[in-house]
């Protein structure tokens, strides 16, 4: 097919788009798709630092697959050089966006305005709509449960850009390593980085997040994510009921799972423990009430209410009690989480897979995430999220977070 042909379009590719490999995967889809290309500019940058741009024109048989093309294309972070902006659709009723919405990823999003002017989108979010108010020439993300009707979101893809992840330079160890999880990485050297990168993230004001199962407490761990919450290594904790109401049992009863701490070894009647902690807790109104009151002297939440660390623990349908601080609403819980997700900038995911997953699915691309779990299926699916900035171990979460503060101390 000649470039000729009427069903053509240019893209203009700007950026770090050989190393972040967006050249070549735009120029292998576009094969995929059946149509062909042309590449009528191409500046290679001389030095890392230097950027790339070039402006490739495609073309197709038919509107259709042109269309589907350039749609493609700007979803790896092409830009069309004509583009047009924003189509807007009114939300017909609450809860429910209009037909061909326009689905977001979790990469840096512009969008060009019907004033011409591109702006960033805000609170980036994967799977959500892109709410614009003109008047303000702002835009963001909107979930289901906060659209309302009379908003109105984008649809179709024109006026659309994304910007690709691109390799880090500073810290290496954060590469797109999911085919290489495995419990023969150095974790040694992979955690000595990884605390490289958190003191560098705090030296700039930015925020770490703990997603944290209740096996940080089972293994002993707790004292350890104490211990980086004192050193001011985390701002942010999401959890759920269990690692709040085992972290109350080994604080009042020196148990986790009716376990001791100390010695390994169960005791009797302690499968009633944490049940027992519960029971306190609701009794007092709060755990914020049993650490006032002096009854509760040790563990993460009280190392949290002391450093004023964001607290969300958002319960399920297995929870017992469960305490009072748990969130039983699932859309007033992610609500919560979103809120404190600005700012982020690392997220250690540590033994808990669907807290993880949610709370994946929220952040942007750009979040660093370390995701720790014995089960290399877990961590797998946790660091394949599509980008340069995730990296999973497969050990021991006691094991992790004492070799990173010894490293962070």
């Amino acid at each position: 097919m000649s470039s000729e042909s009427r069903n053509t379009a240019l893209l203009v590719l700007e950026g770090h788009i050989i190393d972040s490999l967006m050249l070549p995967s735009i120029m292998d889809m576009v094969m995929d798709e059946g149509g062909n290309f042309t590449v009528e500019e191409l500046r290679v940058g001389q030095h890392k630092t230097d950027t790339s741009f070039c402006r490739l024109q495609v073309a197709a048989d038919t509107p259709e697959k042109l269309d589907r093309i350039v749609r493609k294309a700007k979803e790896l972070g092409a830009a069309a050089a004509d583009d047009h902006p924003v189509t807007l659709a009114e939300i017909p009723r609450d809860g429910v966006y209009p037909e061909n919405f326009y689905s977001s990823s979790n990469l840096t999003t512009l969008v060009l305005l019907p004033d011409k002017r591109w702006v960033t989108v805000e609170r980036q979010e994967m799977d959500c709509a892109i709410a614009v108010d003109e008047a303000a020439g702002r835009a963001w993300c909107l979930p289901f449960s906060q659209a309302h009707e009379g908003l109105k979101v984008i649809v179709g893809h024109s006026g659309v850009r994304l910007l690709p992840l691109e390799r880090s330079r500073q810290v290496e160890i954060f590469g797109f390593m999911t085919s290489e999880v495995s419990i023969e990485k150095p974790k040694k050297l992979l955690i000595q980085q990884i605390a490289a990168e958190m003191r560098q993230i705090r030296a700039e004001q930015g925020r770490i997040l703990v997603v944290g199962g209740p096996a940080v407490i089972h293994t002993g761990s707790a004292r350890y994510l104490s211990r980086l919450i004192e050193l001011g290594y985390v701002q942010v904790l999401f959890a759920g009921n269990a690692l709040a109401t085992h972290d109350v049992e080994a604080a009042l009863l020196g148990t986790s799972l009716g376990v001791n701490l100390e010695s390994g070894l169960p005791i009797e009647s302690g499968h009633e423990h944490h049940m027992r902690a519960i029971n306190r807790v609701r009794a007092a109104g709060s755990i914020k009430a049993l650490v006032d009151s002096g009854e509760i002297k040790t563990g993460v939440m009280k190392s949290c209410l002391d450093h004023g660390v964001e607290v969300v623990l958002a319960g399920s349908v297995r929870d017992d009690g469960p305490l009072p601080e748990v969130i039983t609403d699932m859309i007033q819980a992610q609500d919560a989480m979103r809120e404190r997700i600005p700012g982020v900038r690392m997220c250690l995911m540590l033994s808990t897979m669907l807290h993880s997953i949610a709370t994946g699915n929220m952040l942007p691309a750009a979040v660093r995430t370390v995701c720790v779990d014995m089960n290399p299926a877990v961590v797998t699916k946790l660091a394949d999220r599509g980008s340069w900035q995730s990296i999973g171990l497969v050990t021991d979460v006691e094991s992790f977070l004492r070799e990173l503060v010894l490293d962070l101390e």
